[in-house]
């Protein structure tokens, strides 16, 4: 199953995570990235843009992937990784109109999806873009 088919079978609701907190299990259940419960739990606070309205969490959750999955040892050790994150936020704000949880949740959120659309779109773009990196 891809990432964006799993956030579009309803799996945000359905376990009761924030938007970080789906991009983040999500990908470890498609990629098998290994992360165990305590790992997880770092995308918790990253939900509804760090609280705050900041930038999207659906977006930072993707960053952690993007890490999870391309990263050698440590950031440095990954020079690639920087223009990685880069190019997903660019496409990301191309697409979207910003990377702004309150914008984004201005433009998109409905009482009844949430922001299942803001999710959809964070998955699709990092899938494309690991499916891309990974020559796949």
């Amino acid at each position: 199953m891809r990432l964006s088919e799993l956030v579009n079978s309803g799996y945000m609701k359905k376990k009761d995570l924030n938007c970080a907190e789906a991009i983040l299990y999500g990908a470890n259940e498609v990629y098998g990235l290994g992360l165990d419960p305590r790992a997880l739990k770092l995308a918790a606070g990253f939900g509804g843009g760090m609280g705050i309205k900041a930038t999207c969490g659906a977006l930072t959750g993707a960053i952690m992937v993007l890490g999870s999955v391309f990263a050698k040892e440590k950031g440095h050790d990954t020079p690639r990784l920087k223009e990685l994150c880069a190019e997903f936020l660019e496409e990301y704000r191309r697409q979207m109109g910003s990377i702004d949880c309150e914008i984004l949740k201005d433009r998109y959120w409905t009482k009844r999806r949430e922001c299942h659309g803001v999710v959809l779109k964070s998955a699709e773009i990092l899938e494309q873009l690991i499916a891309k990196e990974s020559g796949s």
